[in-house]
């Protein structure tokens, strides 16, 4: 019950959303458990009329003394409402106890059935919302956390916390409350019919019952270690199969076919493992609950005879004990499932714990249009107690062209991933026309930036889509426009249908050059005063990288630029340029000025054959 307290607790908030088909559902559960114990009345009833000698229909065992007066009333009323419809033993049959002796178990097996589909179609329609509300809120809990989150996640974690995990609490709600609802209802309903008949012979029967929750204690903790090793393990199968697949080109490249399907061989087979185990545990529930049933069943024989029960106290009796099975026996597969969902839930609960290290203040300061100039005040940043920026110290002017270059791991990604406060700096400040960024809401802030980047993020999507990524409400004409002033209408206007034409996943039907103009077109059309570019044009060759260049010269117009480049051409017109080392400054000045200096810069430009007059 702690781990079924424990989901419902997490899924709450969401349940309660859809109260009254949960109620619904709920209400009909209970009375899907109430019509089960029916049939024991039934049987006992029809049994009893077997008896030709029978003046009166029994209304309770004379053993069942404690039954209630008020229930052996109620029980007299029905059998005396429903005795004109029933054969009875020695009685001339009429037209009204044949039609009764037909329709009176379908009746009975149709009510049972239809309010079990009704309770389950309630709680099925609250799960598939609730599972649906839940998904977006984990992805939108992601969405707000800070990036170095997702440097320590993997993609495999990530989407099966998304799917799997759901999937998995999707399960116990769609499944586990209905039945949960409905056995335990069931068996106590049951057990009180049992009561009207025979008291001493229902204790007796209640004997068993904990004995049965021994193997389900022992079993459920097993079923539990091994559902959390599982998704551990298809965690890493899901991230490597995303890896060889995104990274094709150069699996095949390398012939590493073999190795990647070895290593998904490997992880599959401690899945099988891990399922095997899974599967042997939740399996022997069932076949140690029926033997230890029966082992009562046998007890309970001994005692009937003993007692000397009538005959039809005995055979609803055991009609009674037969029926417990299948509730208990399902009760003891939500006790299997409850544990294989704890372990999704407890690490969805890990997720909406997770905390942003970058915040938004409670009342930001509201941001005006970039108009002065950007400070790094003594800015120090650091990974896991690594210093990656230190004391830097830095003013960007408004309309300025600042060129930042340095050699792998000087900390240029990191002082963009600062610029667009992907992070925040350990010490110091960084200040934005005198704000300090941790006073502005971090979305003001990014309006001000448009980023270009080595990395080109395009999406399943029309060409159009893709642009407007940048300002989503866009109207056609900015999108077309913004593409004009990329260099990339011409191209787009020769797809199969022009800026309705889907580019598929990540771009991959356009070429370098193009994926990086739609880019350009992106940051054209989010018109931000700010333009960032981090190792815009490095992976490009060299008649692309000029026609990529003359787009991001128009781009630059009018604009703050701050362009990170290892290709140090393409610093050639900035107005400044840094040069970083082990994040801190070690040389500034113009392009002329610093490859005439015998500096870092200057080794750096001579590794690329760039000379003063480049």
């Amino acid at each position: 019950m702690g781990n079924f307290a424990n989901i419902i607790r997490f899924g709450w908030p969401y349940l309660q959303r859809y109260w009254g088909r949960l109620a619904a559902g709920i209400l009909l559960g209970i009375l899907f458990g109430l019509v089960n114990a029916s049939f024991v009345w039934a049987v006992q009833t029809i049994i009893a009329r077997l008896d030709p000698n029978a003046a009166l229909l029994p209304v309770a065992s004379a053993q069942s003394s404690a039954v209630p007066d008020i229930f052996r009333e109620w029980q007299r009323s029905v059998n005396d409402w429903i005795h004109p419809w029933l054969p009875l033993a020695g009685r001339a049959l009429d037209w009204r106890q044949v039609v009764g002796g037909l329709v009176f178990f379908p009746l009975l097996v149709a009510l049972r059935g239809y309010v079990g589909f009704l309770s389950s179609y309630c709680l099925a329609w609250v799960s598939e919302r609730v599972i649906n509300n839940l998904r977006v809120e984990v992805l939108r809990k992601m969405t707000t956390l800070s990036l170095d989150f997702f440097n320590r996640s993997t993609m495999g974690d990530l989407v099966t916390r998304v799917n799997g995990d759901t999937a998995a609490l999707h399960r116990c709600l769609s499944l586990g409350i209905s039945d949960l609802v409905k056995e335990p209802v069931t068996i106590v309903s049951i057990l009180v019919a049992l009561c009207f008949i025979n008291l001493k012979l229902t204790l007796f029967t209640l004997l068993f019952l904990p004995l049965c929750m021994v193997p389900l204690m022992i079993l459920g903790r097993k079923i539990r270690r091994t559902a959390t090793a599982g998704v551990q393990v298809g965690i890493t199968q899901s991230s490597m199969l995303m890896e060889a697949l995104a990274g094709i080109r150069v699996v095949k490249a390398f012939g590493l076919e073999g190795r990647q399907i070895e290593n998904f061989n490997g992880l599959s087979q401690k899945l099988i493992h891990y399922g095997v185990k899974g599967v042997q545990a939740k399996e022997l529930i069932n076949p140690i609950v029926e033997t230890i049933s029966m082992v009562g069943l046998g007890g309970l024989l001994v005692f009937i005879f003993y007692s000397q029960a009538g005959l039809p106290d005995t055979v609803g009796f055991l009609t009674g004990v037969v029926l417990l099975f299948q509730p208990l026996k399902k009760l003891a597969g939500l006790h299997a499932l409850f544990q294989q969902t704890r372990v999704g839930v407890d690490r969805l609960t890990a997720i909406f714990r997770e905390q942003p290290t970058v915040r938004d203040p409670v009342s930001p300061t509201r941001l005006k249009p970039f108009h002065d100039k950007i400070i790094f005040h003594d800015a120090t940043f650091a990974y896991a107690a690594q210093p990656v920026i230190s004391n830097l110290n830095l003013e960007i002017p408004r309309g300025s062209k600042l060129g930042i270059a340095g050699e792998s791991g000087s900390g240029k990604s990191t002082l963009v991933n600062l610029l667009l406060r992907f992070h925040d700096v350990t010490s110091g400040q960084i200040l934005f026309d005198g704000y300090d960024f941790r006073e502005l809401a971090q979305t003001d802030l990014r309006g001000q930036f448009a980023l270009v980047s080595q990395e080109i993020v395009l999406f399943d999507q029309t060409v159009a889509e893709n642009i407007a990524c940048g300002k989503p409400n866009a109207a056609r004409a900015e999108i077309e426009a913004a593409a004009r002033a990329a260099y990339a209408h011409d191209f787009i206007a020769q797809l199969t249908q022009g800026y309705d034409t889907r580019i598929g996943e990540r771009g991959v039907t356009l070429s370098g050059g193009q994926r990086q103009r739609l880019a350009i077109a992106r940051a054209f059309v989010r018109n931000a005063p700010i333009l960032v570019l981090d190792e815009a044009t490095a992976a490009l060759d060299s008649q692309s990288e000029a026609e990529v260049q003359r787009a991001l010269d128009h781009l630059a117009e009018n604009r703050t630029v701050i362009c990170v480049a290892h290709r140090l051409s393409t610093l050639a017109k900035m107005d400044r340029i840094i040069v970083l080392s082990e994040g801190r400054i070690i040389e500034q000045g113009g392009y002329r000025e610093l490859l005439q200096k015998s500096g870092v810069f200057s080794s750096m430009a001579q590794k690329q054959g760039l000379t003063i007059r480049d």
